[in-house]
């Protein structure tokens, strides 16, 4: 009786082993999230930000150098071609120190005996070409009663001519002299009396809105200093400077879609121009980056984008290739087996790893070129502990093959 009872207790005890070793052998049951490989359109995109512009921007300057008065005109403000927008008072001229005036007077003081010296000299050669004339007219009278010869004759003539150039010669000595006194003259004239000056008005060389005022307090400006942006806020454009790997899939005409703009709806636009020439950038995290600037213009009315200002930022899809029609799943399935993609389909309870290979992809989704069927259920975000034959049970609602 005692050995039969030592021998259930072996028994219990050899059974209860084996059925927690059972417990801890079996196989498990792993929940995770599926999707399920489906036909539609795929988008491929270059997502990047950017900035509006208005297409045609004017900049104002100021004609010549003076004092700005101050601009009344406020950004947003409606100008029309010819409108004032600015008024400048020119600058008047710098006053003369002793040193200045002394050196001013005695400049003047020389054009004048310039001037008395070339009148001389003017007068000196009226009087040898009367002279020349008067031995021309002599000639002449001999000549005809053959007391002198033809030689003589062209002689005398020859001098008449001279002198008529000397004399031309001084003239034009005369004038210059006396455009150096008047310069002289003007540099110690003194500076206008008006009480407020003579004012020079700015105006509009076009249709717009005041974008930007540059200047607005009462100030000295050089010539051609910026005064005020004028432009047309209905002709926008938008500017997005893409990497250059980016910029060589982008095609003028090409789709493109308007995001993160502050309004509730998608922008529709297109490629208008891609530029030729790149630029160096230097990003958030100090790298020199090569960058193209790709401009686009929208193609939806100006109703819907009319909210939308000078410098506003954006969000910019791209569109490089599109379909409507192909067979695709998240890119949280995919996986890397060496250089292969695969992806764990659910069969009969188990994730089956399957190797597929990808058409084009953008960051949601990718083409499945081969190796998965329509309504394949895959599994997303797998673990690295997920091995062929895992037994598995979704969460979504996909039911199990």
């Amino acid at each position: 009786m005692l050995r039969l009872l030592r021998n259930v207790r072996l028994w219990i005890a050899v059974a209860v082993v084996v059925g927690l070793a059972a417990v801890a052998l079996w196989p498990t049951t792993v929940p995770v999230d599926t999707s399920a490989a489906v036909r539609g359109a795929l988008v491929v995109t270059v997502d990047e930000e950017g900035r509006t512009r208005v297409r045609d921007r004017f900049v104002i300057g100021a004609p010549v150098a003076g004092l700005v008065l101050r601009i009344e005109l406020e950004p947003g403000d409606t100008v029309h071609k010819g409108d004032e927008v600015a008024q400048l008072r020119p600058e008047t001229p710098a006053l003369l120190d002793a040193r200045s005036r002394a050196e001013a007077e005695a400049a003047l003081a020389s054009a004048r005996a310039a001037v008395g010296r070339v009148r001389a000299d003017e007068q000196r050669a009226r009087a040898t070409l009367a002279q020349a004339e008067r031995e021309l007219s002599r000639v002449k009278s001999l000549v005809v009663e053959s007391l002198s010869t033809a030689q003589q004759l062209d002689a005398r003539q020859a001098d008449v001519t001279t002198a008529e150039e000397q004399v031309h010669a001084a003239g034009f000595a005369v004038r210059a002299a006396e455009a150096d006194v008047a310069r002289a003259q003007a540099r110690l004239a003194p500076a206008s009396v008006e009480p407020r000056g003579r004012v020079v008005p700015v105006t509009s060389p076009v249709d717009g809105v005041v974008l930007k005022r540059v200047r607005e307090s009462e100030s000295v400006v050089p010539a051609g200093d910026a005064l005020v942006e004028i432009g047309n806020p209905q002709q926008l454009e938008i500017v997005v400077d893409l990497l250059s790997l980016d910029a060589v899939r982008v095609q003028p005409g090409a789709r493109v879609l308007v995001e993160q703009w502050g309004g509730d709806r998608t922008l529709a636009a297109r490629v208008r121009r891609v530029e030729p020439s790149g630029f160096t950038k230097v990003s958030a995290l100090g790298v020199e980056e090569q960058r193209v600037n790709v401009i686009l213009e929208f193609t939806d009315p100006v109703d819907a984008w009319k909210a939308l200002g000078d410098g506003y930022r954006v969000e910019a899809r791209i569109v490089t290739w599109e379909s409507p029609d192909v067979l695709k799943v998240p890119t949280a399935a995919l996986l890397r087996v060496g250089e292969q993609w695969a992806v764990f389909v659910v069969r009969a309870g188990r994730a089956v790893q399957v190797p597929v290979t990808l058409g084009h992809q953008n960051g949601q989704e990718a083409e499945m070129a081969v190796g998965l069927e329509p309504g394949a259920v895959v599994v997303l975000h797998p673990s690295d502990t997920m091995v062929n034959g895992t037994r598995v049970q979704p969460r979504g609602a996909h039911s199990l093959p």
